[in-house]
């Protein structure tokens, strides 16, 4: 296993242990994260944010991983968090979901590129539409079938 992949691995049990503390050290203070729900992230701290918004609302998370693979500056990962949603959600236009009890089953990849020892990007990519069907908050477009 290379930096890549431990860094990636590490990052991805600090999310969910819920120690977001910890991501200081796996990622650079100036990283850029994009994210579907939120765009372009500058910053550690604004990294940690975003991270905390997700990680506060679903208790019991996991991490399913499907594949992995590395370069020398690479991690790639895709997989299913699992997690149910026990406290609040705040959505990028600032509205707060209450708790809906129920657990969702998200694919997700991302991929995580590494310079001087730490995480310096993080791209994720993950369907919101399917998690909101999942919380019982949108029906699932017309010929789809949610996970």
């Amino acid at each position: 296993m290379g930096q890549p992949r431990d860094l990636m691995n590490r990052a991805t049990a600090a999310v969910l242990a819920g120690d977001l503390e910890a991501l200081r050290n796996i990622y650079a203070p100036d990283v850029v994260a994009t994210t579907p729900d939120e765009g372009e992230l500058h910053g550690i701290d604004r990294f940690i944010e975003w991270n905390q918004t997700f990680v506060g609302s679903f208790t019991d998370r996991q991490y399913i991983p499907l594949s992995e693979h590395e370069t020398a500056e690479c991690a790639i990962d895709q997989g299913d968090f699992v997690g149910t949603h026990t406290e609040p959600l705040v959505m990028p236009d600032g509205q707060t979901v209450p708790p809906t009890g129920k657990q969702i089953r998200m694919r997700a990849a991302d991929v995580a590129t590494v310079r001087e020892g730490r995480i310096v990007r993080h791209d994720f990519y993950f369907d919101q539409l399917d998690m909101l069907v999942q919380l019982g908050l949108m029906e699932a477009p017309a010929g789809t079938t949610a996970t």
